[in-house]
């Protein structure tokens, strides 16, 4: 059942629409729980559609609501929501220069969500590693403090297929000195109630156990990347 669920939900992930990158301050205020300080430290979501929020109202997704509670816990930080559905680690790698390059301000540290949709459409992990070592090679070019939130195969992808990507988050996690979720949707996997009725992206409820479950580290990664 884990390792249907784990295919399933990253199937609509590859399907999913495209949705453009938004900064978190266009967001509708009637979900805005708490105040963001001017100045607070701008964190990139960097990822698919587990980042852009599929299927859910504006506000409601992952980056958003992980902005509220780490402000709410006393954690200054503007989440500045950059993720693309159905985005494979190859188009990401792509529009990272650009992504970066219109910024605002420069992000004290991005979160980077991606490789589910190339083990769904059976990208050899070979090519998968070597876009997520680019984009992250490319963060510490330019100085920027990275976080991975990790995939997992699918086993019916196979023991030797599963090995190796497996081990591609932890690896680039070591490699790049970056912090690491090792399974992004590890709070959520087969629970229902925490599901659209899709049964394969969180509802708004699985959302806020995802970040639960991650706050705390994105909140450690944050303060190390500070001066």
């Amino acid at each position: 059942m884990r390792a249907l669920a784990v295919l399933t939900l990253l199937a609509l992930a590859a399907c999913s629409a495209q949705k453009a990158p938004q900064p978190l301050e266009t967001q509708p205020a009637a979900v805005a729980s708490t105040a963001v300080p001017a100045h607070a430290p701008v964190i990139l979501a960097f990822g698919d559609s587990l980042y852009a929020g599929y299927q859910l109202d504006q506000g409601l997704g992952y980056p958003p609501r992980l902005e509220a509670a780490l402000n709410t816990a006393g954690v200054p930080a503007r989440l500045v929501n950059a993720g693309v559905s159905g985005d494979t680690t190859a188009a990401a790698r792509a529009r990272l220069a650009f992504t970066l390059d219109n910024q605002p301000v420069k992000p004290a540290l991005v979160l980077v969500g991606l490789g589910g949709n190339d083990m769904l459409r059976g990208l050899a992990p070979a090519e998968t590693r070597a876009n997520l070592d680019a984009i992250l090679t490319e963060l510490d070019r330019r100085k920027i403090p990275a976080m991975l939130t990790g995939m997992l195969a699918a086993p019916n992808m196979g023991a030797d297929y599963a090995k190796a990507f497996n081990a591609i988050y932890p690896d680039l996690a070591k490699k790049h000195h970056a912090a690491l979720v090792p399974f992004f949707l590890s709070a959520v996997l087969g629970k229902d109630a925490l599901m659209l009725e899709d049964h394969i992206h969180p509802n708004a409820q699985g959302v806020e156990k995802i970040v639960a479950a991650t706050q705390e580290q994105v909140a450690a990664a944050l303060k190390a990347a500070l001066p």
